[in-house]
């Protein structure tokens, strides 16, 4: 599974894309969340609040209840703002 961050979220995670292997328990947004957050501070920090946090699987918004798989890309990046 490739995933992507985006602007402050790369910033505290430190990288803008990696390659994971979350386990199989793993099924959906929500869970993927919380194995990431369990990888360093960086990832606990800049995903620790969901509501800071959008997420796109191939390039779709979704939510927590969102299936993932070893062939998705996922993305997390702060909200968009207007202007």
């Amino acid at each position: 599974m490739k995933v992507l961050y985006f602007a402050w979220v790369r910033e505290r995670i430190g990288v803008d894309c990696e390659e994971v292997s979350p386990p199989a328990a793993v099924g959906d947004v929500g869970s993927l969340v919380a194995w990431l957050k369990s990888r360093s501070e960086g990832h606990a920090e800049a995903l620790g609040d969901p509501g800071r946090v959008r997420v796109a699987v191939n390039q779709e918004a979704v939510g927590p209840e969102h299936p993932v798989g070893p062939g998705d890309e996922v993305a997390f990046f702060p909200p968009m703002t207007g202007g």
